[in-house]
């Protein structure tokens, strides 16, 4: 058996219309595009045009502003450390957000991580991330935990 003689039993059977092949196909001369015009022509698409009345995309207002430089960040917490440590045995005393990503526990696409101050942390445990806030490190230092911030 070679790859050309394979067939597919998912595809239906039906033929593609053969346009403009005589008037006895009943798609000849025209090819079913009706008589000149516009769109009788071949390369015009004309998504959103309303016949010279005002489009409804301009009649509405504008709105809205995207940051292109706003920061994504994920929020994470001491109960989704606690979880983590517990599933992926991970050494609580060295958790690096750069390790978090390589072992694909968070997108990096989906942004930085911001550890918050929820959930109680179990384990004493030093942390390198990108963002806590003040509250979670004084809990984490209260338990003789370490942070690092990667960025400020």
């Amino acid at each position: 058996m070679k790859i050309n003689e394979l067939k597919s039993t998912l595809t239906s059977n039906k033929k593609n219309k053969r346009r403009g092949r005589g008037s006895g196909s009943g798609l000849g001369k025209t090819s079913g595009r009706g008589v000149k015009g516009q769109k009788s022509r071949s390369g015009v698409s004309i998504n959103g045009f309303e016949g010279g009345q005002m489009p409804l995309y301009r009649r509405l207002p504008k709105r809205g502003f995207k940051n292109p430089f706003k920061l994504k960040i994920q929020n994470i917490n001491f109960s989704t450390i606690n979880n983590i440590i517990k599933k992926y045995n991970i050494d609580p005393n060295d958790i690096k957000e750069k390790d978090l990503f390589n072992k694909k526990i968070f997108k990096k696409s989906k942004g930085y991580l911001k550890l918050l101050n929820v959930g109680e942390p179990e384990k004493m445990t030093n942390l390198e991330i990108s963002f806590a806030s003040k509250k979670a490190i004084q809990v984490l230092e209260k338990l003789g935990g370490k942070i690092t911030l990667t960025k400020k």
